[in-house]
C-alpha cells in the first residue's frame, strides 16, 4: 500500500511504530559501540516503563475523556503480583523466559481485574469526583502493600498485616513480602529490548481499539454522552472496557518496573501520588489523545533531570522552566496558531517544489 493513500489514522500508527523501531536501533548501536554511558543505559528500562504507562493513561484520559489519578495503583498491582510469582518460582526448574512471560501475564490480568473492579462503581462518577476516587484507590493499594507480610513454609502461604512474627511460620519458612521493605531479590529480567516489545504491543492494542468500532463508540461517549446513549451505545460497557484495558497496560509497565529492581517497595516515591501526577503530565504535555506525543514527553521529562544533574542547585529550576515552556508551546492559543501557520507554509513549499 502506498503511504500517501493510507488513512490518517493508519499513517499516525505507522509513524509511531517506525519512530519506536528507529530509536531502538540507534540506541542498540550506541550500546554496542560503547558510546552510551552506564548511567544512560540504566535509564532505558525506566523510559520504556513510563512510556507504557503513559500510553495506557492516554487511552483513559485522551480517548475516553475521564481523568484518572490511580494508574500508579494499577502499576503497583502489576508490579507486586508479578514479582510475587517470580519470587515464588525462583527456585523451580521453570525456564526464566517462560517464568517472566507468565509473570507478565499475571501482572496484566491482576491489574485488569482491579481496573474492572474499581471501574464498576467509579465510572458512574465524572470529572473531579472520578479523579479523587481513583487517587484514593492508588493510595489504598500503596498503603496495603506497605503493611502486608506474606511468607511460605511447608504448610503453605501465611498472611499478616501486623508484622513478620505474626506469620507463625516454620523455622525453614521463607518471607516473600516483608511489609514496607517489600520484595527483595527479584531476578533482573527486564531489558530494553523487552521494554520496546511491550511498547509496540501496547501501541498495537491501543491503535487497533481506537480505530475499531468500539473505539469510535468510546470517542462518541467522550464527545457527547447523551448523544451516544440516544443512538444505542452502551455507555457503561465501553467505558468499562477502555478503563480495564488502560489499567492492564499500566500493569504491564509495573511488571517491567518490578523486574528491573533488586528491591520492590510501595513507597510514595515509587507508586504514590507524585507518580500518578507525573504520568498525567506526560499525557497532557505530549497531547491528550496523542499517543506518540505521550511517548516523546515521557522520554524527555524522564531524561531531563538526569541530563541537568551537572547544574546542581539550578537543575530542578531549569527543569520547571522548560516544562512550563513546553506546556505553553503545546497548548497556548498563540503557539497553536503559530504552528498551524508553519504547517501551511511547509505544505505550500512542498507543493511548489
Amino acid at each position: 500500500m502506498n503511504f500517501k493513500t493510507m488513512k490518517k489514522s493508519s499513517k499516525d500508527a505507522f509513524i509511531t511504530y517506525a519512530m519506536v523501531v528507529i530509536v531502538y536501533l540507534i540506541i542498540q548501536a550506541m550500546v554496542m559501540s560503547g558510546s552510551m554511558s552506564s548511567l544512560m543505559q540504566g535509564m532505558l528500562v525506566p523510559l520504556c516503563t513510563y512510556s507504557i504507562v503513559a500510553i495506557g493513561l492516554n487511552l483513559c484520559v485522551g480517548y475516553l475523556g475521564e481523568l484518572s489519578l490511580g494508574h500508579a495503583g494499577f502499576m503497583c498491582v502489576g508490579a507486586f503480583s508479578s514479582a510475587f510469582f517470580t519470587k515464588c518460582m525462583e527456585d523451580s526448574s521453570m525456564n526464566p523466559t517462560v517464568r517472566f512471560i507468565i509473570a507478565l501475564l499475571i501482572g496484566i490480568v491482576f491489574a485488569a481485574f482491579f481496573g474492572f473492579l474499581i471501574g464498576i462503581p467509579v465510572l458512574r462518577l465524572r470529572g473531579d469526583y472520578l479523579a479523587i476516587v481513583t487517587l484514593a484507590f492508588g493510595e489504598i493499594i500503596k498503603n496495603v502493600m506497605n503493611v502486608l507480610y506474606v511468607g511460605r513454609d511447608s504448610k503453605g502461604f501465611h498472611f499478616s498485616i501486623k508484622d513478620a512474627t505474626a506469620l507463625n511460620m516454620d523455622t525453614d519458612g521463607e518471607l516473600i513480602v516483608n511489609g514496607a521493605k517489600g520484595i527483595t531479590g527479584t531476578p533482573h529480567q527486564s531489558t530494553f529490548t523487552i521494554g520496546v516489545i511491550l511498547i509496540i504491543l501496547s501501541l498495537i492494542v491501543v491503535y487497533n481499539l481506537v480505530n475499531s468500532r468500539s473505539g469510535r463508540a468510546i470517542m462518541a461517549i467522550r464527545d457527547n454522552r447523551i448523544a451516544a446513549e440516544s443512538v444505542g451505545i452502551n455507555v457503561t460497557k465501553f467505558k468499562l472496557m477502555s478503563f480495564t484495558i488502560s489499567a492492564a497496560i499500566a500493569g504491564a509497565g509495573g511488571v517491567l518496573y518490578a523486574h528491573n529492581l533488586s528491591t520492590l517497595t510501595a513507597l510514595p516515591a515509587n507508586f504514590g501520588y507524585n507518580m500518578s501526577i507525573m504520568i498525567l503530565v506526560f499525557v497532557v504535555l505530549g497531547g491528550i489523545g496523542n499517543i506518540r506525543g505521550s511517548i516523546i514527553a515521557a522520554v524527555i521529562l524522564t531524561l531531563l533531570p538526569e541530563l541537568l544533574r551537572g547544574l546542581s542547585d539550578y537543575r530542578m529550576l531549569i527543569y520547571s522552566v522548560l516544562l512550563i515552556a513546553m506546556m505553553l508551546f503545546n497548548w497556548a492559543p498563540g503557539a497553536r496558531v503559530f504552528r498551524e501557520r508553519m504547517k501551511s507554509k511547509l505544505k505550500k513549499t512542498k507543493e511548489e517544489a
